[in-house]
């Protein structure tokens, strides 16, 4: 089974869906407690959401869940929110501050390092070369990383989460007028919520590959679960909210495509 699934498009403009995935190696598995293989904190239906959004858009996604390794954070292990309850590269607590190994079990240092080699390296060779290749193409490349989790978690942020979450690393990922239009659609969207650069700036991805002066851009767009599932297993879809909250990610995207340097 390939863990990597990438769809080559022709636009400039690449998805990046690094916390859709369930599948958990069976070492890893064998490790986690009851909570760990619930795998609650996944981005419920996102590639769903956005499938079909845009012709020609490339998307890379991986399979791996984010409890075998996270490839949305810094291969370093260091945290982008300093102060901040978070979890870790390999997490050790779903997003309530639970554990989610048995205990005496979590990973150490060197399986720590082995699944960096074996997940996370793979999912970023890939997403590198398909940002390349498109930048090639056109000039510029756009990364836009599609992300979701509940709207209330009280262990990681205060209140209810906005609806549009749009993280630019503080606008230092992307060209101004990226992130202008997007907060633009964003804040003029009917019913729902939006913020930038609020409680989600941004993860390693975005910052790490944000680089507009290389010809590169990066955002992180974090949507609330609340906006298009049910928060609580079995994470349903639904369906008519989902359609609504697509005509408003169609137009991002399709603004995204259409975008230029100046």
């Amino acid at each position: 089974m390939s863990l990597i699934e990438i769809r080559p498009g022709n636009s400039a403009l690449v998805l990046g869906l690094p916390h859709t995935g369930t599948w958990l190696p069976e070492d890893v598995a064998t490790n986690l407690n009851n909570t760990g293989l619930a795998v609650a904190d996944t981005d419920w239906h996102i590639h769903d959401l956005y499938d079909g959004l845009l012709q020609e858009v490339t998307s890379v996604r991986t399979k791996v869940h984010r409890y075998a390794i996270d490839v949305y954070r810094d291969p370093s292990g260091e945290s982008l929110y300093p102060g901040q309850n978070t979890t870790g590269l390999c997490p050790l607590t779903d997003f309530d501050g639970v554990p989610i190994y048995q205990k005496g079990h979590a990973p150490d240092a060197a399986e720590t390092d082995a699944r960096l080699k074996a997940y996370h390296q793979p999912y970023h060779s890939a997403l590198k070369t398909e940002l390349d290749r498109v930048r090639a193409l056109h000039g510029f490349a756009i990364l836009y990383d599609c992300h979701s989790i509940r709207s209330k978690i009280p262990f990681l942020f205060e209140g209810t989460l906005p609806d549009f979450n749009i993280g630019t690393n503080s606008g230092a990922s992307c060209d101004p007028g990226i992130q202008s239009a997007v907060a633009d659609i964003c804040g003029r969207a009917e019913g729902y919520t939006s913020i930038v650069n609020g409680r989600f700036k941004g993860g390693w991805t975005t910052r790490h590959y944000g680089r507009p002066f290389e010809g590169i851009h990066a955002l992180q767009m974090e949507l609330a679960q609340s906006a298009y599932m049910q928060e609580c297993p079995p994470w349903a879809y639904e369906k008519a909210k989902a359609e609504r909250l697509r005509s408003q990610l169609k137009t991002i995207l399709e603004t995204l495509s259409a975008w230029r340097p100046s």
